[in-house]
């Protein structure tokens, strides 16, 4: 029997409704993802569906991922849970030889050279933006179901700026899907995948006979970011059936850009009058002070979206107020929050525990230069993968090896995976050089995944670990690094950190300057998108801006307008921001440039006056202390921050104290232990 005592009546609401149609409208932190995978369960454990007659739909494959683990861990096997474009390609390798015969066919995943020949070929310009502009207006048109031939006239009627003259857009859509239709067969991408399975399914009874034989129930998350080509094809998955179950908040729309809308998820009672419908609104993972602050936010909200508003409830114990920080330029900005993260390491915040967010990548460059200066390890989402990160590949390949000569079961194998890793970098120590240590890093990650895997799945051997492991990469299943996370708004969506730094709030940018040239109904995604932001905070929230790009800078930009009648009045920090003097160099007197400089108080090619053997005892201290308590040896101090320490000397805890890098909560935490050490080489 599935317990359901562990949800509250909200959830148990939803998760036990009767079968057929449930519109569940979640907000965030309100536990939606598990609220479905009880839906699923409990279905199943009361006999009104088998579980290989679940389809469940999902936004990303790591989330895809996450969801089939829970439901395994709960003993549900065998249910699917794929994202839209992963279930369409499995159903068209089956059903394509009933609707095509022997016509080949091959999928691609590189769409960017035939829409550079198809825009070669329409007389226009082959630029690498103007391409990635075509490219995505093709995407949204197909996402939309708007044709080649009719994309001109519809345009028209939108307020949607086209990336050229909508006729010249239309003869690149038009020669780009001709391109794709060679002699050899045809070529088909992640959007033909949808139209053809959804074709497959309107245009022949037996296939639609089979398909609607093998699933009977259906869940979608996230469905205010539905297409209207994804709807097609869940209109055809369905049929004449409704034991569906959607989830999702109109207020987290944020990628209309793409063709979402959250029109379905808000038209779902008009479609089925007889829907089960609930309200989650008891937030788990915000403390009251940020769910306030997140309701005041979406509490402005204008548009259709916003008449389903759900007012959050923090459920979690109170937490500090959020900050709002004003500085006089970006770099000035990037280096307080390194400060400030610095700080919330130093306090027990985990750096994996810590995000800072921004609107568009451009702005990760100044927060990257800002914390690789502080020491501070850091990785930036939606760049590289983790299993396809080249160390880590490396790793693989070597596991895979290992597997091949010794596939048995091994009672210890997270120990016999680190032994096969220790050549690539995983040593007994944490390394002291930034390469290394993020070698060191990734390795480790590795082998607790290893060590995940072998708690959860009795008699692991070798070949199943390869096995999971490939699983795992292929579902975008990353472990955790312990790194601060810096990743764009949209990329944050469905994540959540202990502490949240939301960053470069600044008009034009938040909201970006397109949305305002677009009017009220961009502009109110860009607030959507901020509430966003706020909503992945579990207790410290930091929200920044600076009023100028580069330092020295004019100090023109204004603040959000979603921060007005909200934040205070800030003109005075940014006043002291700008005639705050440079620290300069207690060596040779001119300014020092890197944080790392900064907390030693010299240049690094400035006479040192550090003792040596101090220097080496102090990191020997460091590592077994970090052992010890199980944590990277750069969380207990940085090499900075031991430098400063081997030349400065402190004899007592107020001298500690002035030392960068070491704050009271260190000194109460190692002061003592430090002292001795020092002392022993005065």
């Amino acid at each position: 029997m599935i317990d359901l005592s562990g949800l509250d009546e909200d959830q148990l609401a939803a998760a036990t409704a009767p079968r057929g149609p449930v519109c569940i409208l979640a907000g965030a932190g309100t536990g939606k993802t598990r609220t479905i995978t009880y839906r699923i369960a409990h279905l199943v454990d009361e006999g009104l569906v088998n579980p290989s007659r679940v389809l469940a739909v999902t936004f990303t494959s790591r989330a895809a991922g996450e969801m089939r683990d829970r439901l395994a861990h709960m003993g549900v096997a065998g249910a699917q849970a794929r994202t839209f474009h992963a279930a369409a390609l499995r159903q068209l390798r089956y059903f394509w030889p009933q609707v095509a015969g022997d016509l080949p066919w091959r999928l691609i995943d590189n769409k960017f050279p035939f829409v550079a020949r198809a825009a070669r070929a329409a007389g226009l310009s082959a630029s690498t933006d103007l391409l990635r502009d075509l490219l995505g207006e093709i995407e949204w048109a197909k996402a939309s179901l708007i044709g080649a031939d009719g994309y001109a006239q519809k345009i028209a009627g939108l307020d949607r700026e086209p990336p050229a003259d909508p006729a010249k857009v239309a003869d690149v859509y038009r020669r780009y899907e001709e391109l794709k239709n060679t002699p050899e067969g045809m070529l088909l991408d992640f959007d033909d995948l949808l139209v053809h399975t959804a074709g497959a399914l309107e245009n022949s009874a037996a296939v639609a006979e089979e398909f609607h034989e093998q699933y009977r129930t259906f869940v979608v998350d996230e469905y205010q970011d539905v297409t209207p080509l994804q709807q097609r094809v869940l209109d055809a998955w369905l049929g004449e059936r409704d034991d569906l179950t959607v989830v999702g908040d109109a207020n987290q729309t944020i990628y209309s850009f793409t063709g979402a809308s959250p029109d379905n998820l808000l038209g779902f009672s008009r479609r089925f009058p007889h829907a089960t419908a609930v309200k989650l609104q008891r937030d788990y993972r915000s403390t009251p002070q940020v769910t306030g602050l997140a309701n005041t936010v979406i509490g402005r909200a204008r548009g259709r979206a916003a008449g389903t508003r759900l007012e959050l409830e923090g459920m979690r114990p109170d937490g500090p107020e959020p900050e709002y920080h004003q500085f006089p330029d970006e770099p000035a900005e990037a280096r307080a929050v390194a400060g400030q993260i610095l700080t919330l390491i130093d306090s027990g915040v985990a750096p994996s525990e810590i995000a800072v967010l921004y609107r568009v990548n451009s702005q990760s460059a100044v927060f990257e230069e800002a914390l690789a200066d502080a020491g501070v390890v850091y990785q930036v989402r939606g760049g590289e993968g983790f299993f396809s990160r080249p160390v880590v590949k490396e790793a693989m390949r070597a596991i895979v090896r290992a597997a091949k000569a010794n596939p048995a079961a091994d009672e210890n194998l997270g120990a016999k995976v680190r032994a096969v890793l220790e050549p690539l970098g995983l040593t007994e120590k944490e390394p002291s050089g930034a390469q290394a240590r993020e070698r060191w890093q990734l390795l480790g990650a590795l082998v607790d995944v290893v060590e995940d895997l072998e708690r959860t799945i009795a008699g692991l051997d070798m070949r199943r670990l390869v096995r999971e492991l490939s699983r795992r990469a292929e579902d975008k299943q990353p472990p955790k690094v312990e790194g601060v996370t810096l990743a764009s708004l949209h990329a944050a969506k469905g994540l959540e950190w202990d502490a949240v730094f939301l960053v470069g709030l600044v008009e034009n940018t938040l909201p970006i300057s397109h949305a305002i040239k677009a009017g009220d109904e961009q502009i109110e995604e860009e607030r959507r998108l901020f509430y966003v932001g706020v909503t992945r905070a579990r207790e410290h929230l930091h929200l920044s801006w600076s009023l100028s790009r580069k330092e020295g800078g004019k100090g023109s930009r204004k603040r959000t307008r979603f921060l007005d009648g909200i934040a205070p009045q800030l003109e005075g920090d940014a006043r002291r921001g700008r005639a705050q003097r440079p620290k300069r160099c207690r060596v040779c007197g001119r300014p020092l440039d890197t944080g790392s400089e900064k907390v030693i108080g010299r240049h690094e090619d400035c006479p040192a006056g550090e003792d040596a053997e101090l220097f080496e005892a102090l990191r020997s201290w460091r590592a077994e202390t970090a052992r010890e308590a199980g944590k990277p040896a750069f969380m207990v101090f940085s090499d900075a921050t031991l430098t400063a320490l081997a030349e400065a000397q402190p004899a007592s805890e107020e001298e500690l104290l002035g030392v960068p890098g070491v704050g009271p909560v260190k000194v109460e935490r190692y002061g003592d232990e430090l002292l001795n050490l020092l002392s022993t080489y005065r």
